[in-house]
């Protein structure tokens, strides 16, 4: 089978991001003819050299799209317009592929993907990994009613075209069947985590790492993730503020992003964050290691509850008990499977709170984080959640 990838944010393992994609795109070109149609946004942000950027056996088309979080509006537009016209040029030039996998964000990705499954009679199928428009317009993004109602036709259109329709996370599932589509044309296919390079990890790698960081007697809070908007990082910054005082904790933070700056002034005036640079995914993951419990924090609006946040997914496999703020199914996963606490967001008061009487019981984060591994193990490997995946598109080409 041939199979056409459109992923306007590709990266690999050496990035400070997951790697969902690329985990699959190497499971996937083992079997099957693999062609992959994206940006190079992300590597400028390469940290490390160990691993090809895109996976053997995957034919790579690539244009110079620039990205970065911290874009403003017109710079993202540009960005998306920038790659959507060439993969579209590549979408009609390409050898005919039995099947089109288009993955969204941003939305101008699974159209494009659309228009060139129409013009070439191709069957696609669209991922959606965050809801978009609801997401830029519930952020402030698309302040026009007339275009609000336009993106989510398209959208809606979109759902319509698509042979299948796969969602990171229970609650997009909800949203799109909510919207009009069949319960059988959409499926569930969490993020999900990379086992293999968690199980890799060492404990004297893990203790060598505390020693480096002088965290000796320390209990670690960790945030790993973008510092971003949609991020609720300004009440991680009030809580780190009220815990200046506790010597006996330590925040580490690793990451970029719109509030970077301010971090790392926050760094400089208290004792008790650690502010690192982003690291690469084997590098994460020793840190979530190292972690007494990690922080899944974003902002207080619907359209983030349904979101599929790697770092929740990588915390549970690395037997790290998570505080999610999300209301959504991330909580009701939480408090259902005991591997964490919910925290209502934008609160820095309850966030301290909740973190002071989680670290004063550590047997409980002990068996929060046994339970939150044994759970990761059996639903959110990628690579048995990969072959979820392979069915559809064998299902919707049909070969």
């Amino acid at each position: 089978m041939h199979i056409a990838i459109f992923n306007q944010h590709h990266h690999n393992p050496d990035c400070p991001a997951t790697c969902r994609h690329y985990t699959f795109l190497q499971e996937l070109a083992k079997r099957h003819q693999v062609t992959l149609i994206t940006s190079n946004g992300w590597r400028s942000i390469r940290i490390t050299n160990k691993y090809s950027w895109a996976p053997k056996g995957v034919k790579l088309h690539e244009c110079e799209v620039p990205y970065a979080n911290r874009m403003g509006v017109l710079q993202r537009l540009f960005s998306f317009a920038g790659y959507a016209a060439y993969s579209f040029w590549k979408g009609l030039i390409m050898p005919k592929p039995d099947v089109i996998w288009a993955v969204s964000t941003p939305l101008s990705t699974p159209f494009v993907a659309s228009q060139v499954a129409r013009m070439r009679n191709i069957p696609w199928v669209f991922e959606v990994q965050d809801l978009w428009p609801s997401f830029p317009i519930e952020m402030g993004a698309v302040k026009y009613t007339w275009m609000q109602r336009l993106l989510y036709r398209i959208e809606k259109n979109l759902y319509n075209n698509a042979k299948h329709i796969v969602a990171l996370s229970p609650d997009m599932t909800a949203y799109v069947q909510e919207v009009g589509i069949s319960a059988a044309k959409v499926c569930t296919n969490y993020n999900g985590t990379d086992q293999d390079q968690v199980d890799a990890i060492t404990e004297q790698q893990v203790e060598a790492l505390r020693q480096k960081m002088n965290l000796q007697g320390k209990q670690v809070v960790l945030y790993a993730g973008t510092y971003g908007r949609a991020n609720d990082i300004p009440t991680i910054m009030q809580a780190i503020e009220k815990m200046a005082a506790d010597e006996s904790i330590k925040f580490i933070l690793t990451g970029n992003g719109y509030y970077e700056q301010q971090l790392r002034e926050l760094a400089a005036r208290v004792p008790n964050l650690l502010l690192l640079k982003p690291q690469p995914r084997p590098e994460v993951f020793k840190l979530f290691k190292l972690a007494d419990i990690s922080l899944v924090t974003f902002n207080d609006l619907p359209v983030l509850a349904s979101n599929s946040p790697s770092k929740f997914y990588d915390s549970l496999a690395c037997g790290t008990p998570v505080i999610v703020t999300n209301p959504g199914w991330t909580r009701q996963f939480t408090e259902e499977h005991q591997v964490g606490w919910y925290v209502p967001a934008e609160e820095p008061k309850a966030l301290t709170e909740r973190i002071s009487c989680a670290l004063s019981e550590p047997e409980a984060i002990k068996a929060a984080g046994a339970r939150g591994e044994a759970i990761a193990r059996k639903l959110f490997n990628r690579q048995e959640l990969v072959q979820e995946v392979e069915q559809v598109l064998f299902a919707a080409a049909k070969v």
